[in-house]
This record gives structure tokens, sequence and C-alpha cells, in this order.
């Protein structure tokens, strides 16, 4: 027997209030445990406007619905579960981005970016990365500590990263820091959302035009040019591609450079290990993606036709949240799931960079930049601490990708 949104008895639970948050960094939220056990499918509501939505936590669920062609990421659908006050006359406005498009318009927008991600397109910029990782730890090493690693490394490493490969000028990092960190915010008001956007998109929207007029050796550039043969978008579609690059390309990996360095350095003896066995970090990486997960909710869908999950059946039009963080700490598929394992021999089975057609087109880049700025810090600063209290630590609750907004440390 199957149940609905509009089947559900009176007398059951009321829903779960979404989103809800981590009491330990290295750990899911605490709920996550007990529904994936009792209702893997629960009803939620959204407390950013109390809409309804489902939340999947079990890990055959969340792939089941992210590999699903009847689940759609198009954040226009009614029902799609928006985390983000946007007010309907904006969301009109919105030119959708790949992450937000389904096929057959998503699969000819990514089939032009795959060749800038491959493992052997990533191998060839592994030097100039570990080029990059090398002068911001020259420069860390040369102030002395403490220093914050977020502001010293974290940040700027995969900023200069990305603007290089999209052809930005360094100079102008530090302004889309400060945008990329607005739009994963989930307190901004709708006016302060908006702006940031505008502000990203104008100066977007020049430098496509610089590159359309003066193409470089950049990302833009050759989509530009093989978009003359394609025609699969216009400016505006390259300008929303762009968006998506800088801020899916530096925000993710720059809180997960902070806090895979913190999760190493709360773990000593795992930390020893790696630095004795440069080999075991691929791995470490792979597992520190799992345990943090921490674009847990940004596999947001909607139905677009009646689907059957566990015993729910999501009918059409129905928001649905697929929480890789759930997923990633599931007991059936990560034993111990909440207890950091550079050992573990199924971390690559994680969701953290999604699953299906919408798979994070970025992901060998990032593993590339994880493992740079790991295998450095622990070969020349063997000495590395943390200079504050973890209790002190400020985290991203409230924002759309986890992270910690300083990492004080010493040496």
């Amino acid at each position: 027997m199957t149940q609905s949104a509009d089947a559900v008895p009176e007398a059951e639970a009321p829903p779960v209030q979404f989103p809800l948050r981590r009491t330990c960094p290295f750990a899911e939220p605490p709920e996550y445990a007990g529904l994936r056990a009792d209702t893997p499918v629960a009803r939620a509501a959204l407390k950013v406007n109390g809409k309804p939505a489902w939340l999947v936590t079990r890990h055959e669920h969340v792939r089941q619905v992210l590999g699903d062609s009847r689940v759609s990421s198009n954040l226009k659908l009614p029902g799609y579960p928006h985390q983000f006050h946007i007010p309907e006359e904006l969301l009109a406005q919105v030119r959708l981005m790949m992450l937000n498009m389904d096929p057959p318009e998503h699969t000819a927008h990514r089939r032009m970016l795959i060749p800038e991600f491959t493992a052997r397109r990533v191998r060839e910029l592994r030097p100039r990365i570990q080029q990059i990782v090398d002068e911001h730890v020259d420069a860390m090493l040369a102030a002395g500590g403490p220093v914050d690693l977020v502001t010293a490394l974290a940040l700027p490493v995969p900023s200069l990263v990305i603007c290089e490969l999209l052809g930005v000028p360094y100079e102008d990092h530090a302004r889309f820091e400060e945008w990329s960190a607005a739009l994963m915010n989930h307190d901004l008001s709708p006016q302060e959302y908006g702006a940031a956007v505008q502000a990203l998109d104008t100066y977007l929207d020049q430098l496509v035009t610089l590159k359309e007029n003066e193409p470089g050796d950049d990302l833009i550039s050759r989509f530009l040019e093989k978009n003359r043969t394609e025609r699969v978008a216009d400016h505006t579609d390259v300008v929303t591609m762009a968006r998506l690059m800088l801020v899916g390309g530096h925000e993710t990996t720059a809180n997960m450079i902070a806090l895979g360095v913190l999760a190493l350095l709360r773990h000593p003896e795992q930390m020893a290990e790696l630095r004795a066995d440069p080999a075991l970090l691929p791995n470490a990486v792979e597992e520190l993606l799992r345990v943090f997960s921490i674009s847990d909710s940004g596999t947001a869908r909607v139905a677009v036709a009646d689907i059957e999950v566990g015993d729910v059946t999501i009918r059409a039009g129905e928001g649905i949240l697929a929480l890789n963080n759930a997923a990633d700490h599931d007991e059936s598929v990560f034993p111990d799931p909440d207890t950091l394992d550079i050992h573990r021999k199924e971390a690559r089975a994680h969701l953290a960079f999604g699953y299906g057609v919408h798979q994070c087109i970025g992901a060998n880049l990032a593993r590339a930049e994880l493992e740079a700025v790991y295998g450095t810090l622990l070969r020349r600063v063997p000495g590395l601490r943390l200079a504050a209290e973890p209790e002190d630590l400020r985290f991203k609750d409230d924002a759309m990708v986890y992270g910690v907004y300083e990492l004080p440390v010493t040496w």
C-alpha cells in the first residue's frame, strides 16, 4: 500500500520543518537517522515559506530520485521546493542555468562543457593548480601564524583556478567571493538576493561580450566558438553558464578545503598516516567529501509525473529534497557513518557530487584541488594546528553550502 501527500491521515506526525541544522560539523543533522529508519520519504514544510515537500533520506532512494526522468530540476515549475525568498516577479525573469535545465536542453549544454572537465583535461591543469597552492602556502608561511586558513588558502586557491579557467581577471576574485556567498545564503531578503544576482550578471555580461569580440584561451571563449556551430545558447545563456561555473567552481571547493583541514586536525592519527603515505590521499578526499556532503539540499527537484519511492507515491507537482548528506550517512551503505575513516572501502559510493544527469561536472577538478591543498599542507606544514578552541568556530548553518567562516591555524 502506497501513500501520497493528499492521503496522509490527520493523526500522522506533523511535517518536518526544513532545513534541519547540524549539531556536529562531522555528522548529519541528528534527525536524519530517525527519518531513514522510520520515515525515509517524509513530509516536510519549508521554513522559508511553509510550502510542502518530500524529504528523501536513504541512499538507494536518493539515487532513484536523482536518476528518474520523471523528476525535474526546473525551478520555475509549480511545486519546486525553493529555499530562498524569491518573489514571483523575480522568478519569472530568471534565466535557467544548466543546473536547472532538463534534457534535452540540459544535455546539449552539458555536452559543450564536458571536454573542459575530463580526467585528462584536469591532469593537464594539475601543475598549475599545484603552483597556485604553493604560492599561497609560501605567502602563508612568510606571514607567520596564526592565520585564517579560509582567507589565506581555502578561498583564493579555487577562486584563482576557476577565474583562470573562465578567463576572468583575478583582481576581480574578491567581488566574486562576496557575490557567491550571498547567493548561497538562506537568510537573504528578496532585495538582497536580487541585487547580488544583478551585480554578478552585469559583470559577466560585460565579460562575455569581451570574449565574443576578443576570444582568448579560456572556457568561455571555447564555449562561444563551439556555439557558433552548435547554436545551443544565446548571449544570456552564456552569462548564466559563467555564473554557474564561478559560483559552483569556487564556493563548494573553498568550503571543503577548510572543513577537510579541520577534520584532519581533529583526527591527528589519520593525518599522520596521510603524511607517511600520500598514496592514501585520494581515498581520504572521497571520505571527507562523504562525511561533510556540504551541498546537502542542493538536489532540489519537483515530480513531473507520479513516482513511487519506497512505500510513498509522490504526485506530479510535488517538491522533493533528495538529501545527499542523509544518503551519505546511510548505515546500510557506510557502517559507522559519523566516523571519519580514510581507509573506508566504500567511500567512493558517496553522493556528495550528486547523481544522474546532473552529477557535478566539475567533480574531477574539485578532487584535484583538494588533493593538492591537503597534500601540500601535510608535506610543507607538518606542525599545522588549530589556533582557536574548536567550540569557538562558526559554521555556515545559514547557507546552502555548508562550511566554516574562519579557521585560525598556526604551526
